[in-house]
């Protein structure tokens, strides 16, 4: 439960990132924020959005060593690794971050500043910009591979060798017991990783404003509150 108590962290405070400024924006007829106060979210959003790709990484391992190597468990993952796991999942998280939101937000803006989005994501923003954003674009790739492909490609191998560990189990029951703590956590992957990786590794020639509203409001609200009801069904 370690690993479900970060992520319950991470998803609350995911969620307030941006849902309290979407419902002052539904509200009030002047619906502004200022440029600090579009730099903070950006990068919070981008921080604790990566943390949930290289966590639900870090728990398709846990998982996969639950499973493959229970009477080695309590050694693969003692409580002084998972802080450790834990603690790179913010590094890299903010690194990846703060390299997105510096050479965003660095871009001459010349107005109208009219974001068409819930809140100030990279994509949206970067369609104000008024130079060149195929470096950005670039960047956009770059971060999305390492922060969702490389973690999804993680769980993928992690999952392909624990359905052929179960596989191998002669019980019905036991095969059953095996997959019913996965089937959860691989549910929650699907709902987050899908909406993320059309957003953020798309093509800019595929930019629609009102499809990627949909999708950031899946992935950002939708997928963090469903999550605990998931787990919580599971269990």
């Amino acid at each position: 439960y370690f690993f479900l108590s970060i992520l319950s962290l991470v998803d609350m405070s995911y969620v307030t990132t941006t849902v309290p400024q979407m419902l002052v924006n539904m509200v009030c007829p002047r619906r502004v924020i200022s440029w600090g106060a579009c730099v903070a979210q950006m990068f919070i959003f981008l921080v604790l959005g990566s943390t949930d790709c290289v966590l639900y990484a870090v728990m398709a391992y846990d998982r996969y060593v639950a499973i493959c190597f229970p009477l080695h468990y309590t050694l693969l993952m003692s409580r002084a690794i998972c802080i450790k796991m834990v603690t790179f999942c913010w590094l890299i998280s903010i690194a990846g971050a703060l390299i997105n939101t510096v050479f965003t937000m660095g871009l001459p803006y010349c107005g109208p500043y009219k974001i068409n989005h819930f809140f100030c994501e990279v994509p949206a923003v970067l369609k104000l910009a008024c130079a060149d954003t195929s470096f950005n674009d670039q960047l956009d790739f770059v971060l999305g591979f390492i922060l969702l492909l490389v973690p999804l490609s993680l769980i993928l191998t992690s999952y392909a060798r624990i359905f052929a560990s179960i596989l191998r189990i002669r019980s019905s029951q036991g095969r059953f017991k095996s997959f019913s703590t996965c089937i959860s956590h691989v549910t929650v992957v699907t709902m987050f990783y899908g909406p993320a990786m059309i957003m953020y590794m798309k093509p800019a020639s595929w930019y629609d404003p009102e499809r990627d509203k949909k999708l950031a409001l899946f992935y950002n609200v939708v997928s963090a509150f469903l999550n605990p009801m998931i787990y919580t069904l599971r269990n």
